[in-house]
């Protein structure tokens, strides 16, 4: 029987490899958390790149240029980075 608590022995064993599995576990969770590989990293450094795209294409709008010349434009800055006519993130 695995948690046989007639001998005080046999149960501080038992508390012990509970607790023993539960912290490798817990351990095992927190090393889990690494910093962010170099695949994040380019994930993360696209997004910022699409959103100043779309930030430039923003103010192109607000100045009163045609939608054409600011779409070109954004097409212009997420070539190779994004697809769509509007620079959508590639998933």
């Amino acid at each position: 029987m695995c948690c046989n608590y007639s001998k005080s022995g046999d149960a501080v064993k038992n508390i012990a490899m509970v607790v023993c599995v539960l912290g490798c576990f817990a351990g095992g969770l927190i090393a889990g958390e690494s910093p962010p590989d170099q695949e994040r990293k380019d994930d993360v450094a696209r997004h910022r790149a699409i959103a100043a795209a779309h930030e430039a294409a923003a103010k192109c709008l607000e100045s009163g240029k045609k939608d054409e010349v600011c779409e070109q434009a954004l097409q212009a800055a997420c070539k190779g980075l994004a697809i769509g006519k509007f620079c959508g993130m590639k998933h």
